[in-house]
C-alpha cells in the first residue's frame, strides 16, 4: 500500500516538483496545500501518513503553527526550508520534526530523508511501548520482592528516574498526621544514591514542627491530574507558604511534576517530583505517567495491603544514604568526578542513549569533558570493543579533511602516492567521534550529511561506494543554532546530528564538584611527580570556589598540576589563579604597563574571537593577521592561547 504524503508549500513550482519526485518514487500524494488553513481542511478529508511542510507560508500562520497540530494528531512531518534565523530554528526544533530538508535538494535527499523520518517515527513508538513495558515489568518485580515499604518506594523512585528525572521526590505526602500516613521523601545525592527522609527527618532538616508541616501540607493546592510547573510557573505556585514552597526553599528546587492518584477506594496518594533545573519536565512525561498510572496504583495498593511488609519493616535510622547499585553502569563513568545535579543529569542522558545507535551531539564550552562523555557512550553501548575513531575537525586543514574522513585512492591528487583508508571506513561497525564539528568547512558539510544519511562512503578518486555501519557522536563548543542562522552550518546537517543532545555544564555552574575534582587531580599528579602531598588548604579551596573557571575542568587540571609541582610542604597552600577582576574596580588605580608579548597575545585573541576561533581558510584569523596558519598555531602555543580563551 502506498504511503500518502501531504505537501504544504506555497510556491507552485517547488510544490509541483515535489509531487513529481514523490509520484516517481511510488508515493501517494493526497494534495498540495498553500496555507495552514487549507492543509488542516485536507487533513480532515484524508489523513496523510507524512507531511512535507514549508515553514513560511501564505497567511498569518506558519508551518510551525501547523506542526503543533500534527504532533497532537501523531502525524509525522518533515520541514522544508532554507536556512532560517536562530529564533525560527528554535521554534521549529521545539515541535520535534522528523527531519529537515534544506532547499534546494536532490531527489535522493528527499527519499532518504523520508526513509529516516519513517524509521524515527516507528522507532519512537516502539521506544515508547518498550519503556512502558519495562516500567510495568520492574513494578511487578518490586512488588514481588521481599523488601519493606520504604525500600520498595525507593526502588519505584529509581525506576522512574531514567524516564522522569528528579532531584527530590515526595511520595504519599497527602495525609500527614493521619494514622495511615506512609509518606517518604528521597533526595538524590549521587548517580544511584538517595537520602531517605521521613516526616521526623524533614522536621529536623527544615526546623519545622510536625504540626507546622501538617499546616503547610493542608495549604498545598489540590491537583486532580498530572501537571508540571517549570521556572516562572513554579515560582508562582511557590509564592504562598505551602509544603511545595518548603521543599523548593530547602533543597533549591526549580521545577515540579505532580502525579496524583487515588488508591484503596479513593485515598489520595501522589508522586511529587522536583528538579533543580528550570526545564526538567514536559508534556511527554505527563503522558507517560498517565499511561502507567494504573500499574502504579495497583503496585501502591498491594504494598499498602501487604501487612507483612509493614510488620517486618526494620526500624533503623532513616536518615541514612541508601544506594541502589548498578555496577555495569557505574563502571561506565570511571574517571568522571562529581555529584552535582547537572552532572547527574548528564549521566542520566548517557545511560538513556548509550544502548541505542542514535546520533548524539555533545554541547558545551571547551574543557568541560565532552570527549570523556563520548568515551562513556561508546563504552556503555553494544559497540564496545569495536573501533572507536576520534577526529578533531578543528585540527585538520580544509585541504586534507575530506581525505582524512573518507579516504582516497592512489593517484587521486598530487601527493596521493598510496591508498588511504578514511576515518569513517576505519570506524565501520563501531563509533566515530567528530570533535569540534562546528569547525567543519561548509562545502564538506554537504558530503558529511550524505554519508550520514545514505550510510555509504566514496573515497576521493574512487568509483565505487562502500556501505558502512557507524554510530556518530559529535561535539562542539559553538552555538550551532547561531552558526545555522548566520549561514556557517547547514540546517539539515545540524538536525541530523542533533538527534539526542547532551549539554555539558560549565564548571562555574557545578562548583560543588570543585573540591572533589581538585583532590582527584592532586592525587594523580602527586603520584606522577613522586610527591607526598596530603591536602589542599581551605584558603586555596575558597579561592577556587569563587573563581569563574573560563577554561573549565581542563584549566583546573593544569592549575593543580602546576600547584603540585610548586608545593613546598605537605599541602597545596597557594594557587596561581589568573586575575580576572578589573584593577580599577579592585581599588588599584595604577594600571600596570603591558609587555609586548601580552599586547600581541591580546591582539591575537581579539582577532580569533572575531573569526569565531577559525584559524585556517578564507576570512579566518591567519588570513586577517597575514601570517601562515602554522605560524599562528606556533604563536598561540608560545603565548598560551587556548581554545577556551577564545569563546
Amino acid at each position: 500500500m502506498k504511503e500518502k504524503i501531504l505537501i504544504v508549500e506555497d510556491q507552485f513550482v517547488e510544490a509541483d516538483y515535489l509531487r513529481l519526485m514523490l509520484t516517481h518514487a511510488d508515493y501517494g500524494v493526497t494534495g498540495i496545500a498553500r496555507s495552514v488553513l487549507q492543509a488542516r481542511e485536507m487533513i480532515k478529508q484524508e489523513r496523510p501518513d507524512f507531511v512535507l511542510l514549508d515553514i513560511f507560508l501564505k497567511g498569518k500562520q506558519t508551518g510551525i503553527d501547523l506542526a503543533k497540530k500534527l504532533t497532537e494528531a501523531n502525524i509525522p512531518f518533515v520541514y522544508l526550508s532554507a536556512n532560517s534565523n536562530e529564533d525560527v530554528l528554535n521554534a521549529a526544533k521545539a515541535t520535534h520534526p522528523y527531519g529537515f530538508l534544506v532547499k534546494p535538494f536532490r531527489e535522493k535527499d528527499l527519499l532518504v530523508t523520508l526513509e529516516i523520518a519513517r524509521y524515527r517515527h516507528e522507532h519512537s513508538l516502539e521506544s515508547r511501548y518498550r519503556k512502558e513495558a519495562e516500567l510495568q515489568k520492574n513494578l511487578k518485580n518490586i512488588i514481588n520482592g521481599a523488601a519493606g515499604w520504604e525500600q520498595k518506594l525507593l526502588k519505584i523512585a529509581t525506576i522512574l528516574q531514567p524516564h522522569i528525572p528528579f532531584d527530590y521526590l515526595a511520595a504519599g505526602f497527602d495525609n500527614i498526621g493521619q494514622p495511615s500516613f506512609k509518606g517518604m521523601c528521597f533526595l538524590r545525592i549521587g548517580f544511584n544514591e538517595y537520602q531517605m527522609i521521613g516526616l521526623n527527618e524533614l522536621a529536623t532538616i527544615t526546623g519545622k514542627t510536625k504540626d507546622e508541616l501538617i499546616a503547610l501540607q493542608s495549604k498545598n493546592p489540590k491537583e486532580f491530574n498530572a501537571t508540571f510547573y517549570d521556572d516562572e510557573a513554579f515560582k508562582n505556585i511557590c509564592k504562598l507558604p505551602s509544603l511545595r514552597k518548603l521543599f523548593a526553599d530547602t533543597f533549591q528546587l526549580r521545577s515540579h511534576l505532580e502525579m496524583p492518584m487515588n488508591v484503596l477506594n479513593g485515598k489520595p496518594f501522589s508522586f511529587c517530583l522536583y528538579s533543580r533545573r528550570t526545564d526538567a519536565y514536559n508534556a511527554d512525561q505527563v503522558e507517560l505517567f498517565e499511561r502507567i498510572q494504573m500499574p502504579l496504583i495497583n503496585s501502591i495498593e498491594r504494598m499498602l495491603q501487604n501487612e507483612k511488609d509493614i510488620a517486618t519493616e526494620t526500624h533503623h535510622s532513616k536518615n541514612k544514604v541508601n544506594e541502589v547499585k548498578e555496577p555495569n553502569i557505574l563502571r561506565g563513568f570511571d574517571g568522571i568526578i562529581g555529584k552535582s545535579h547537572l552532572l547527574l543529569n548528564v549521566f542520566d542522558h548517557v545511560t538513556q542513549v548509550a544502548s541505542s545507535d542514535t546520533s548524539v551531539l555533545i554541547l558545551g564550552e571547551s574543557g568541560t569533558g565532552k570527549e570523556r562523555i563520548a568515551d562513556c557512550i561508546h563504552n556503555l553501548s553494544s559497540r564496545k570493543g569495536k573501533p572507536f575513531i576520534k577526529v578533531n575537525c578543528a585540527a585538520l586543514p580544509p585541504t586534507l579533511i575530506e581525505s582524512e574522513l573518507f579516504g582516497h585512492e592512489k593517484g587521486a591528487f598530487t601527493g596521493a602516492n598510496e591508498q588511504r583508508i578514511g576515518k569513517f571506513e576505519k570506524a565501520d561497525t563501531g563509533t566515530i567521534f567528530l570533535d569540534e564539528v562546528g569547525e567543519m568547512p561548509i562545502e564538506l558539510q554537504v558530503k558529511l550529511l550524505r554519508v550520514l544519511q545514505e550510510k555509504e562512503i566514496e573515497r576521493i578518486g574512487g568509483r565505487d561506494t562502500k556501505k558502512i555501519d557507524v554510530r556518530v557522536i559529535a561535539a562542539t563548543n559553538k552555538n550551532l543554532e547561531k552558526e545555522v542562522a548566520e549561514g556557517r552550518f547547514r540546517l539539515d546537517l545540524y538536525y541530523r546530528l542533533n538527534v539526542f543532545p547532551i549539554v555539558m555544564p560549565p564548571l562555574r555552574d557545578r562548583k560543588e564538584d570543585i573540591p572533589a575534582l581538585a583532590y582527584h587531580f592532586m592525587n594523580y599528579f602527586n603520584q606522577k611527580a613522586g610527591k607526598k602531598l596530603s591536602g589542599i588548604s581551605d584558603t586555596v579551596l575558597n579561592n577556587m570556589m569563587t573563581y569563574n573557571w573560563p577554561g573549565n575542568i581542563r584549566e583546573l587540571e593544569h592549575l593543580i598540576e602546576r600547584s603540585v609541582l610548586l608545593a613546598k610542604g605537605n599541602n597545596i597552600d597557594t594557587i596561581s589563579l589568573p586575575i580576572i577582576q578589573n584593577r580599577a574596580a579592585a581599588g588599584n588605580d595604577e594600571a600596570r604597563m603591558k609587555t609586548i608579548h601580552e599586547n600581541e597575545r591580546d591582539y591575537i585573541i581579539s582577532v580569533l574571537k572575531k573569526c569565531n576561533g577559525r584559524i585556517w581558510g578564507p576570512g579566518a584569523a591567519a588570513e586577517v593577521l597575514n601570517i601562515p596558519p602554522s605560524t599562528l598555531k606556533s604563536k598561540m602555543k608560545k603565548l598560551g592561547i587556548k581554545k577556551e580563551y577564545i569563546q
